[in-house]
């Protein structure tokens, strides 16, 4: 099996699996504290011994590039909390669908902070994300179908896309340390700053519940980063990008598999605009001629 076609399995295997946490963390049952809290103490176990077993604990990093991950990893954390907040209130698709305007956080982040340029094709994207969002928020669910609260949903979601951003940012900063090791010194920093406000005192009393929760760490976490990180050193970037549209297409499928939500033609519509128009920012389509955006980092998801 040649370099690329391995990491085509990889990088596949991992957005399908990304594609199926809405699910786990449903069927946890779990408040959103506490299962943001055990995937970040299961998540952290198991890249402890990934690490330890490719050497990487020998590594020496600075205290600079310690306070880095630190700070990346306050904002995945964060992002993880919106986010699985969203899933109870805007629905796994809808929810999916929004958070996938990273790309154009990022692009703003890049004209406010480092002078990039916005080219029109950039603004043409943006334009149809944003219809797309107006669909979205427009339509109004049916009612017990969903969740109480759609409109918060959206913003949670967008507010988790924000924060993704910000740790692809800051993930910038540490070119060169060894990915694994940025997600243990982030998941580590996810345990620390949810223990004091996730419920230890009551613990699940089931195995069903223990059983999502390890598979949230180990699987979504550990085993999804072994597998994106060592698909990004096989793939080019557009193949990349291409492949992570898996992930919002497998979430959109459990949701109406598994919860059996149907969204309506205008939901369909915006989310379909959104995920062309991440795309397409993702891909470098051009729409006009100017130069094709640079690919964005991946920080752990």
């Amino acid at each position: 099996m040649n370099e690329t076609v391995r990491g085509t399995v990889e990088m596949s295997a991992a957005m399908a699996i990304l594609g199926t946490i809405g699910w786990f963390v449903v069927l946890s049952g779990q408040p959103i504290m506490d299962v943001v809290f055990w995937r970040c103490a299961f998540g952290a176990l198991t890249l402890l011994i990934i690490c330890a077993g490719l050497g990487l604990l020998r590594n020496r990093l600075s205290l600079r590039n310690i306070g880095i991950a630190a700070l990346g990893g306050v904002a995945i954390v964060v992002n993880w909390l919106l986010l699985f907040s969203a899933f109870s209130r805007a629905s796994i698709s809808i929810a999916t669908a929004v958070y996938n305007t990273q790309p154009f956080m990022l692009v703003g982040f890049g004209a406010l902070f480092f002078a990039e340029r916005l080219t029109l094709t950039k603004l043409t994207w943006l334009a149809i994300a944003f219809a797309g969002m107006v669909l979205i928020v427009q339509s109004a669910p049916d009612a017990g179908d969903i969740g109480t609260d759609y409109f918060t949903g959206i913003v949670m979601a967008l507010g988790a896309a924000f924060f993704w951003a910000v740790a692809a940012i800051v993930t910038k900063k540490l070119k060169g340390t060894p990915p694994h090791l940025i997600a243990l010194i982030q998941v580590c920093v996810g345990v620390v700053m949810l223990a004091p406000f996730a419920n230890l005192a009551e613990l699940p009393a089931d195995a069903w519940s223990w059983t999502m929760l390890a598979t949230l760490g180990i699987v979504h976490t550990g085993l999804m980063y072994i597998l994106m990180y060592g698909a990004i050193q096989k793939l080019p970037t557009h193949l990349q990008g291409s492949l992570s549209f898996i992930y919002p297409v497998v979430a959109i499928l459990v949701d109406v598999v598994a919860f059996g939500h149907r969204l309506h033609l205008s939901q369909v519509v915006g989310a379909t605009a959104i995920l062309i128009a991440a795309a397409g920012m993702n891909l470098g389509w051009t729409l006009w001629k100017g130069k094709p955006p640079v690919a964005s980092p991946h920080p752990i998801k």
